[in-house]
């Protein structure tokens, strides 16, 4: 059933695109009424509208936090036009019939993103009289239209036009739908501020934990074709991510993409220093420090070049001209870049050329250090039937917090060395190894099921190099055998948590051999 739009009420906060609407409604002969900000604009821009408190006959009150929420206002949104009783009441008390709602919330969410946004300023931030009229609107969608979101002007005015000033059932229920989702996502957000500044105890985690996403794109498939998929992206926290990264090129992202980017980013907003890291399957491959970018992303991809092909690259500098012709002209092909930004000559050139121009997804986040990252922004897993949250790992050890525990100590060189593979083992898949030298990632051992397994893994992947390097464990080595065989194949000094009950018989087998080990006490296990 179609419903002929004859007076609409708008009170919008995000006033793009406001008056050309409403003019659009104007000349479909639609009374238009507005409250505050709203009014002034249209009234400025020469629209005919009536103020809310006059179409009320109550004035605004209490800095405007008492406007729309009066029965001339919500019964002339929530009244039945099916309904001779509902007819009657608006008749009886004189309640014109309000036929489309308008509205975009208060800005809660951009308010708390500000730097420095005290508890009192993010409250007043708080919306009422608005997602009242969302809710009450959506709840009548069978006679009033919704629409809360600025790009859905254009689509009502134009279905207006072509049906004499009606909205079809089919819009008004998808704009009710979408209204219902705003106004969930609106009180999840704000619930998840409160949580975060509740004077609660010491209670980390909310009794209820709601997710709240937009639709960017659904996806070719998910992890196989068989399965569908789409993206959606959260409410912006100010830190540099996948979701809010600027696309410059390439194809479409994929759903592995997209998670094998995330898994780039992480372990590159660990470092300050230049650096590149190499992912395969979210576990890095490679990854290095260097003086440059250029030198960083030439030792990162000799970690292992075989597995770099069809990679994701996370560097945490601007990618310039150098690393792009490191990729191009060294015939490397990988899957997806992201980094702070592109130098315009890189950009061209990786843009441009006829394997790459079509194919490598560029993407543009932002500069970024390890400061940027949100320790209050909780990790979330789906299980089948429930959620899991929790805290993302952010720590890192520095050398001065590794406890020597052999009989030979590591030298200054190795400590700063065994850090760096250890922040590289965060990263990696349990059981995780990591071989490291210069600051450059020689073999990684990921996802075995025992840990002298990966150790082997990541010799092999090594080769030559295994000797003298260093080797970091996300976890602590439950028998000797993966620190035996480690230091076999020339493994200078080792870093592990510790917390073995055969801790003893692990440390023995270094010392036979005046191998280091320090152990750090902190696990970093990534299931």
């Amino acid at each position: 059933m179609q419903i002929r739009v004859r007076r609409a009420l708008l009170s919008v906060s995000d006033k793009t695109g406001l008056v050309p609407f409403a003019q659009g409604l104007r000349e479909m002969n639609v009374q238009l009424l507005s409250t505050g900000g709203t009014y002034k604009t249209l009234l400025e821009a020469g629209v005919e509208v009536t103020e809310v408190s006059e179409h009320t006959g109550f004035p605004e009150m209490m800095d405007g936090r008492v406007k729309t929420l009066h029965p001339m206002i919500h019964g002339g949104i929530l009244a039945r036009r099916d309904l001779e009783s509902h007819q009657q009441a608006m008749e009886q008390h004189g309640i014109a019939p309000i036929d489309l709602v308008v509205v975009n919330l208060y800005p809660f969410e951009a308010t708390v993103a500000k730097p420095g946004v005290t508890r009192a300023e993010a409250i007043e931030q708080i919306d009422i009289g608005g997602p009242s009229m969302v809710r009450s609107a959506a709840k009548n969608h069978a006679s009033v239209g919704i629409v809360t979101d600025v790009a859905d002007y254009e689509k009502v005015l134009a279905e207006m036009r072509t049906h004499d000033g009606a909205l079809s059932q089919d819009t008004r229920e998808h704009l009710a739908l979408k209204a219902f989702a705003r106004t969930a996502q609106y009180d999840a957000h704000i619930e998840r501020y409160l949580t975060g500044h509740a004077h609660v105890g010491n209670q980390p985690f909310p009794p209820l934990f709601q997710l709240e996403g937009a639709l960017v794109q659904e996806l070719r498939y998910g992890e196989n074709p068989h399965q569908r998929a789409a993206f959606y992206r959260t409410v912006d926290s100010g830190e540099p991510s996948v979701g809010n990264a600027e696309v410059l090129g390439g194809k479409a992202l994929s759903y592995n993409n997209l998670v094998d980017l995330d898994a780039a980013l992480a372990l590159a907003k660990e470092f300050a220093e230049p650096f590149c890291c190499v992912i395969k399957h979210t576990n890095p491959c490679g990854a290095a420090i260097g003086a440059n970018l250029a030198e960083a992303i030439e030792r990162a991809w000799s970690g292992d070049p075989v597995s770099a092909f069809g990679s994701v690259l996370a560097m945490n500098r601007s990618v310039d001209l150098a690393v792009a012709r490191f990729l191009v002209e060294g015939q490397r092909f990988v899957e997806a870049i992201i980094a702070p930004s592109f130098d315009s000559d890189a950009l061209e050139l990786l843009t441009t050329g006829p394997k790459w121009g079509k194919n490598v997804r560029l993407l543009a986040c932002g500069s970024f250090d390890p400061s940027v990252r949100q320790a209050g922004d909780w990790e979330v897993k789906k299980l089948t039937g429930g959620l899991l949250l929790q805290d993302r790992d952010l720590d890192a050890e520095e050398p001065a917090q590794m406890r020597v525990v052999t009989q030979t100590s590591p030298d200054a060189a190795q400590l700063e060395e065994l850090a760096f593979a250890q922040r590289i083992a965060k990263h990696v898949k349990s059981n995780a190894i990591v071989l490291t030298g210069q600051r450059t990632v020689y073999g990684v051992g990921a996802g075995q099921m025992s840990r002298v397994d990966s150790v082997r893994m990541a010799v092999l992947k090594a080769g030559e190099r295994a000797g003298g390097s260093v080797l970091a464990s996300d976890a602590f080595f439950p028998f000797p055998d993966g620190v035996e065989l480690a230091i076999e194949n020339g493994i200078a000094a080792i870093v592990e948590p510790g917390g073995s009950m055969r801790d003893a018989e692990v440390i023995a087998a270094c010392d036979a051999k005046q191998v280091p080990m320090v152990f750090t006490g902190i696990r970093h296990f990534r299931h």
